[in-house]
């Protein structure tokens, strides 16, 4: 067999790691890429036109307008998938253009790798265009980043790359190699399939212990994160729920665990479930700001906290067992025993419940000018099972948490933890690429609409139908309200009421602007029916705040 280049060794190795999709800004440093993704010219002067030659490959072939936005679309895969997303960026800015994606994959645990171009090795020290030494600055939020410096390598550190990212703990990985090496070749070499490493079994004892601490808890509450749905342990986790019969709050990845119609599902009496248990059993999901860094209660509960892997372990004082490893395997040991009273798990369901009903006059609010709840009120009813749906926003999306309990897990996806604007259309591409059939809601606010809306031009190439819904109070409500409550007044946080639909109309999409409330529901059908990206930018009231409880510090 001839010698074959970089690209193709690469491409090789991410098929075999079960990746179907490399998405990219074209960039020179990593044409090889290109060329093995496509199958080469003979494969693109064969196919009916360019677009099914980029499609058509040995791996799918996706570009898009920022690499920002390539990188968010790879991080989304590896979630929605729960195998590696994959990203190729260019040397440089396209490697610092990445950098948000590859911190929000970090925390959310996300598996994923992204590869960089990098200046020749011949030249580096002289100036080349776009030197950088890309590694280190990536080294802090990857599981491992480097650099393969000969070509007889990069098959070997490809394998390496996926398979460490898809071993527990998830995450990103991230190499670049230089110009001149990847253009090289070098021979096929025999690969076994590489070692993906799964959780460890978790210490009896501290199942044991945790086990002692569930049986003689009178209130105890379960908490599901991301985890669960990422380690495939969602059955384990619905089964933990009834042997034991548990109240169950979900988060993240978590959403949709168990459906909204099941009574153990509190999650919207959250603020009583976390002031009235005794116990609290956290799985898959860190004590973060999120859980109030692990307290609670005024007399603070005990936590008991199972994690895939040490580093999500929490210093918490109140954590009175962490139970590192498998996590199915661990909530299957703490499903036997005593299960919870009918009457805790009830009440907090009544309140839940109650909590929904109060909802009611808000969702079908007629207020002038239009309060961001009455949008959900008209969203919730055209929702499927199937429907995906994505928040990228503050505020606004805030409203989404409150109001959206997905029917299925992985139907759910927020930037997490991190908290990074800009992530919808990346989320978007990736969500219709590994979900063409189902329906497709973004649910953006008017500042996070300002960082990455080119990008519809990225859903419109390549046939991404979707609903984007702009929650438009022309400012950056997040900061406006908080600022006021701290100093009285607020300074930079004023936008324009912009028309973000002439902007994606302009872009080959469809939308329309809205500032009737009557009017939503009917525009939203219209996108619904549009078959491409349409906007909906609903001029909503700058006063109707979200009334949070926590600022996230």
């Amino acid at each position: 067999m001839e010698p074959r280049h970089g690209g193709q060794h690469i491409i090789d190795s991410a098929r075999q790691a079960g990746v179907d999709t490399v998405f990219s800004l074209s960039g020179a440093h990593i044409f090889p890429v290109y060329d093995a993704a496509v199958g080469g010219k003979d494969a693109v002067s064969a196919a009916d036109d360019l677009r099914a030659a980029e499609h058509g490959g040995p791996l799918r072939l996706v570009d898009t307008r920022h690499e920002q936005t390539a990188v968010f679309a790879a991080e989304a895969t590896g979630r929605l998938t729960r195998r590696p997303g994959f990203a190729a960026v260019t040397a440089g800015p396209g490697v610092t253009n990445a950098v948000s994606g590859i911190a929000t994959a970090h925390f959310n645990g996300t598996p994923m790798v992204v590869l960089g171009g990098r200046s020749p090795d011949s030249r580096w020290g002289q100036g080349a265009l776009q030197e950088l030494d890309q590694p280190p600055i990536l080294a802090p939020i990857t599981k491992a980043a480097w650099t393969t410096h000969a070509i007889s390598d990069v098959r070997a550190d490809a394998d390496r790359a996926f398979s460490l990212a898809a071993s527990t703990r998830m995450g990103p990985v991230f190499w670049d190699i230089p110009i001149d090496v990847i253009f090289d070749k070098a021979d096929e070499a025999a690969s076994p399939p590489p070692t993906v490493t799964g959780a460890a079994e978790a210490d009896p004892d501290l199942l044991d212990q945790a086990r002692i601490l569930l049986d003689g808890a009178t209130h105890p509450l379960l908490i599901l994160g991301s985890g669960v749905w990422m380690s495939d342990a969602v059955e384990a986790a619905r089964s933990l729920v009834l042997e034991r019969n548990l109240p169950v709050i979900t988060n993240g990845m978590g959403r949709g665990v168990i459906p909204p119609g099941d009574p153990h599902l509190v999650t919207r009496a959250r603020s009583a479930a976390f002031q009235e248990s005794d116990l609290v059993v956290v799985v898959g999901t860190p004590l973060d700001f999120r859980l109030g860094y692990g307290w609670f209660g005024k007399v603070p509960a005990k936590v008991v906290h199972l994690v895939d892997d040490a580093s999500q372990g929490s210093p918490s004082e109140t954590v009175a067992a962490t139970v590192v490893g498998d996590l199915s395997t661990s909530m299957a040991a703490l499903s036997q025993g005593r299960p919870a009273d009918a009457s805790w798990v009830g009440a907090l369901r009544e309140r839940a419940l109650a909590a929904i009903a109060a909802d009611a006059a808000d969702l079908a609010s007629e207020a002038d000018p239009i309060h961001p709840a009455r949008i959900y009120g008209e969203l919730l009813p055209r929702l499927t099972s199937d429907a995906i749906v994505i928040g990228d926003g503050g505020d606004f999306v805030s409203f989404a948490g409150r109001y959206i309990e997905p029917e299925q897990p992985g139907r759910w996806l927020d930037p997490g933890p991190y908290g990074c604007l800009g992530t919808g259309p990346g989320f978007t591409l990736a969500a219709g690429i590994a979900h063409p059939q189902s329906p497709l809601f973004l649910l953006m606010g008017d500042g996070a609409a300002g960082f990455s809306l080119m990008d519809v031009d990225t859903l419109v190439r390549h046939r991404i139908p979707a609903v984007i819904v702009v929650g438009n109070n022309a400012g950056w409500a997040l900061e406006k309200h908080p600022m006021r409550m701290l100093y009285g007044y607020d300074v930079i946080t004023d936008l324009p009421a912009t028309r973000y639909d002439e902007i994606v109309i302009s872009l080959g999409g469809g939308g329309e602007t809205v500032t009737d409330p009557g009017q939503i529901g009917p525009a939203l059908d219209r996108a619904m029916a549009a078959g491409m990206p349409y906007l909906v930018n609903v001029l909503t009231d700058p006063e109707a705040a979200y009334p949070r409880s926590t600022l996230g510090i």
